[in-house]
């Protein structure tokens, strides 16, 4: 059975940047927001990159200027491995990026994403983040701050 993204854009009129996933984890989607299953490292690599914790999630971001959504809008799985997902049908990243002009660059937090991004054939400023995954353990939490914090720094000093 097709699932489709439980939430919408998490976006503001100054957003700079746009984070985009590739599709909610099982758990983001029983605890109904983006990157919550609790061994996910998206929050814990965001409050080491600014040094704060992001405890009213919605205002850390507006704070720091950052948007976030998913590439994928609907698909059929059966776990939540990017490489499970079936059918896949994308979100309208183009009339996002039209209605949101103050964006300056897309960060995607796995392959997948960047991968479906390049099908669209779309010329925009994108950078690749390490996937904060607990299924993703080619790097630790040390060596995905260190991308992180590259990307930040070099994006602020833009």
């Amino acid at each position: 059975m097709k699932e489709y993204h439980p939430f919408k854009p998490i976006i503001f009129d100054d957003s700079e940047i746009l984070i985009l996933g590739t599709f909610p984890s099982i758990k983001s989607f029983e605890n109904n927001f983006y990157y919550s299953h609790p061994r996910n490292q998206f929050w814990p690599l965001l409050e080491a990159v600014f040094n704060e914790k992001s405890d009213d999630k919605i205002s850390f971001l507006k704070k720091h200027k950052i948007a976030l959504w998913d590439m994928v809008k609907g698909a059929n799985r059966t776990n939540s491995l990017d490489s499970n997902l079936k059918n896949i049908e994308l979100n309208d990243i183009e009339s996002l990026l039209q209605n949101y002009p103050n964006i300056k660059i897309i960060a995607f937090t796995s392959k997948t994403a960047e991968k479906l991004f390049k099908k669209l054939k779309f010329d925009f400023p994108t950078a690749y983040l390490p996937s904060p995954s607990p299924a993703y353990a080619k790097m630790n939490f040390q060596e995905k701050l260190q991308k992180y914090q590259q990307f930040f720094e070099n994006f602020v000093s833009c």
